[in-house]
């Protein structure tokens, strides 16, 4: 169902809610945009703190991924996942060199 023009969005204001101030417990920015007018439930409320989180995390272990191929002394790191794909299909699939890789390094 189409969302009206004039109504709010919320995980918009929950959002901007948690860039004035992170450490907010959930329970207060319920309260706080229940003060505001607007209804919001917990899951919601937790679901864009995941996402949030998320975003950051996944961009984080990006950068550090791509730091250590840099680190080992190559520098085109674009070369070095060419062929990690080559040894994966030679191995059969990605989640075959993982489990070999897992297994090596127990």
């Amino acid at each position: 169902m189409p969302r009206n023009k004039g109504s709010v969005n919320k995980s918009e204001e929950i959002r901007k809610l948690w860039k004035e101030t992170p450490k907010m417990p959930v329970k207060e920015v319920v309260s706080t945009l229940a003060q505001r007018g607007i209804k919001v439930a917990d899951a919601l409320v937790y679901f864009v703190k995941g996402r949030l989180r998320g975003q950051r995390g996944r961009r984080k272990k990006a950068r550090q991924m791509v730091d250590r191929v840099t680190a080992m002394g190559n520098a085109d790191p674009v070369t070095t996942i060419l062929k990690v794909k080559g040894l994966a299909n030679e191995v059969g699939g990605m989640k075959k060199l993982k489990a070999l890789v897992d297994a090596l390094s127990e």
